[in-house]
């Protein structure tokens, strides 16, 4: 398919009618943060340094670098096109209908799946307060909360999210701020050479280490998704700075910080490392209420994830790609059996709760960074593409323009493709796993495809 930049659209976005323009920059910025600050720092950083030690460090400066060229690729092109169906259909436009359909259906199908981490992870941290409580019964009554805020008009739903997603953020920020003040008053000790120096585990651990570093980034993409229900069309580049710069600062900061307090052999999966470095430092209540934040972390990260699973979900329908029932939208806007569908991921994190509760995290994270970095590949795939495509006084239109341009996507692409060959290949159940899901996704291509042109 060959689509110029400026140019009127195939029906792909005229397909999306009937959703509810109303979110705003500050409710984009925070769906998209909400998705990307959660169990992938708060919890997950602690499997980080133990792999790599305090040279995770550079391990998140490369996420971040990546991370960055996707979220300035992808508001650059949904400035031109924005659509719930994002870089799904940015990688049908400017690449294929097959990478578009296997970039949405592959995120969509990992999203969902990690929904359940979220879920499992607040379960958790509930065990904080209520240890003789399974965690199950946490997950199904945050289930029901998530569903019924989902429901909602998004306007609604963009106001909780917002709220939801500035308390772990404030509060991430003020963690930065009273680590900073411990390590330079001499209260802790930096922790960045001790314990067997810099790089404790060799001078490749961080290479290792850029697997959850990247997870942890994953969200950014999630703003491209908003596009669909923004408001306006010129709050599309503010909400992608805002976006780009929160999440790469607060990350960077974070785990600097966290490095610098915490020994990182100290580490575990059991509780959040953020909870243990302020139990280290002997603050009154404030593991307490850390435990609070990162529970309301998780719940917004699983919102947030529900919220865009069910948009693409939608799209796909709406498009040919999905049974047209998913395309439906309720009163309030919301795409109801879409939503349902992919809830699944819930399902599936009651599954792992119960049969391997002390490993549920690692697991179900392990199987949703294949949907996220393939749709950051996409993305940054098409917008190569995209800026083959540019004329000159079209770039000079752009309400938004990356200024890495396209030699920043290139970098970015090699690097993101790097870490799909380097997951896929580093145990031999993640390589037959992983051939076996894209397989799978293509033969449904192949079964959609002739089904979807005679619509």
């Amino acid at each position: 398919m060959s689509v110029a930049p400026g140019e009127q659209l195939n029906d792909s976005i005229a397909h999306e009618k009937g959703l509810h323009r109303r979110l705003t920059a500050g409710q984009m910025t925070m769906v998209a943060v909400g998705g990307s600050i959660g169990t992938g720092l708060l919890l997950g950083s602690a499997a980080a340094l133990e792999l790599a030690g305090p040279a995770i460090i550079c391990s998140y400066i490369v996420a971040a670098f990546i991370a960055y060229t996707v979220g300035m690729a992808l508001g650059e092109m949904a400035s031109v096109h924005p659509a719930a169906g994002s870089f799904g259909l940015y990688g049908e436009l400017y690449l294929s209908p097959y990478f578009g359909f296997l970039c949405r259906s592959a995120y969509w199908a990992a999203l969902a799946f990690s929904i359940g981490a979220e879920l499992t992870a607040s379960a958790s941290y509930m065990g904080y307060w209520f240890p003789a409580v399974p965690g199950m019964t946490w997950v199904v009554i945050f289930s029901g909360l998530l569903l019924f805020i989902n429901l909602r008009e998004v306007h609604s739903y963009g106001r909780f999210e917002f709220w939801l997603s500035m308390i772990k953020f404030a509060t991430i920020v003020a963690f930065i701020l009273a680590g900073a003040a411990l390590l330079s008053s001499g209260r802790v000790a930096p922790q960045y050479a001790t314990q067997g120096g810099f790089f404790p585990k060799g001078p490749f651990a961080p290479m290792l280490g850029v697997f959850w570093a990247i997870y942890a980034f994953g969200g950014i993409e999630m703003l491209s998704v908003t596009t669909g229900e923004s408001h306006s069309a010129q709050d599309i580049p503010r909400a992608t700075r805002l976006t780009v710069f929160m999440l790469i600062g607060v990350y960077l900061g974070a785990i600097t910080i966290l490095v610098g307090v915490m020994p990182w052999n100290h580490a575990g999966v059991s509780e959040s490392p953020f909870v243990s470095v302020l139990r280290m430092a002997h603050i009154p209540a404030a593991a307490f209420f850390m435990n609070f934040v990162v529970l309301t972390a998780a719940l917004s990260g699983a919102n947030a994830k529900l919220y865009v699973c069910s948009r693409l979900l939608f799209s796909m329908g709406r498009t040919g790609w999905a049974p047209a029932a998913l395309g439906k939208l309720n009163a309030a806007g919301s795409p109801r059996a879409a939503l349902l569908v992919s809830s699944w991921g819930i399902v599936t994190a009651l599954l792992i709760e119960y049969w391997a509760p002390k490993d549920a995290f690692v697991y179900i994270m392990g199987a949703a960074f294949s949907g996220l970095i393939l749709s950051w590949s996409v993305s940054l795939a098409a917008h190569i593409s995209f800026r083959r495509r540019l004329r000159p006084q079209q770039l000079a239109a752009l309400t938004l323009r990356s200024p890495l341009g396209m030699p920043g996507s290139i970098v970015g692409f090699l690097l993101a493709s790097a870490a799909i060959l380097n997951t896929l290949f580093a145990t031999r159940i993640n390589a037959w796993g992983g051939l076996t899901f894209f397989a799978a996704l293509t033969v449904a291509y192949q079964f959609l495809k002739p089904r979807r042109a005679m619509q």
